[in-house]
């Protein structure tokens, strides 16, 4: 079986990953995230998943790279990671009551210039939030490394009336039914 690198050191993309029980290693892949003038939120993905998997596939490594990125749409608009308290109360006060698109792509890539991709959508209906309930959340989770900020594995669950996804893992970050038939596609031997 090939090498298989994890081109993040997120730690939940790594125990995403952990549960397909494929042997893998990780790596920081240096790559400008910022947004092209005009880029849409779910090409923004796209393309940083594909850079994230270029920037460790090497030319003579015999090893599959795989790359992913998530970027929350709201009205159109990308929202990042808050990284900070403020901006992430910023953030779930602008979701509260409003449905939200997570785009979530992922790339598998290969020394000799081969790629396979796959783009998750996912909709998350947020419920009518008030600013004590948003500001607990945020003091108790400190989402400030997620996309939207917010824990669904955790307690950011209880922010939702509804989530509408054809992958219930690409919400925490990489959708692991496209990156096990990508996974296939390359040759990796799965149930």
């Amino acid at each position: 079986m090939p090498r298989l690198v994890l081109a993040s050191t997120s730690p939940y993309r790594r125990d995403l990953l952990a549960r397909l029980r494929l042997p893998f290693e990780t790596a920081r892949p240096e790559t400008d995230e910022s947004p092209l003038s005009g880029e849409a939120p779910a090409a923004l993905a796209t393309r940083l998943a594909a850079a994230k998997a270029a920037a460790i596939a090497q030319p003579g490594d015999d090893a599959w790279v795989i790359g992913s990125d998530q970027v929350a749409e709201l009205d159109g608009a990308p929202l990042g990671k808050p990284g900070s308290r403020d901006r992430a109360l910023g953030q779930l006060a602008a979701m509260a009551g409003q449905a939200v698109r997570f785009h979530t792509g992922v790339c598998i890539a290969h020394g000799d210039g081969r790629r396979l991709q796959a783009l998750d959508t996912t909709t998350v209906r947020f419920r009518t939030l008030s600013a004590g309930e948003i500001a607990r959340y945020v003091d108790a989770e400190q989402p400030f490394d997620c996309a939207g900020s917010f824990k669904s594995e955790g307690l950011g669950i209880t922010l939702f009336e509804a989530i509408e996804t054809l992958d219930p893992s690409a919400l925490l970050g990489l959708p692991l039914i496209a990156t096990a038939r990508l996974l296939r596609e390359a040759g990796f031997r799965l149930p």
